[in-house]
């Protein structure tokens, strides 16, 4: 985000917050427990390393993701949702809710993860 404070309007804000694949997916696979990095790409198919680490770096400064580096050799460092971050959870459900019944209506199917 950039470093005004001020947004043209909240959905700009939110946009800017989740207008990533990356992002979206970081924060649904955070919902649960910390993750450290390997484990968290591995459940992101697809990303790259570069990527996904300036993804975690912009959720980090959006105070959406928490990073912890445990002073241990060699070190530990994992990911979890702050508050704001797990603020978004209601929307996550709402969307869920929509793409279910946008499948049952069009007669699809699709794993949920």
């Amino acid at each position: 985000m950039k470093s005004d404070k001020k947004s043209k309007c909240l959905i700009e804000l939110f946009i800017e917050v989740l207008g990533s694949r990356w992002n979206i997916l970081i924060i649904w696979h955070l919902r649960g427990d910390a993750l450290r990095f390997t484990d968290l790409k591995k459940k992101m198919h697809g990303v790259n390393s570069n990527t996904l680490t300036a993804h975690l770096r912009e959720l980090e400064e959006l105070k959406i993701v928490s990073r912890v580096v445990f002073p241990e050799v060699p070190p530990r460092v994992e990911y979890s949702l702050t508050e704001h971050g797990k603020a978004l959870f209601p929307v996550f459900d709402t969307l869920k809710v929509w793409g279910l019944g946008y499948l049952e209506t069009e007669g699809m199917t699709m794993d949920i993860c």
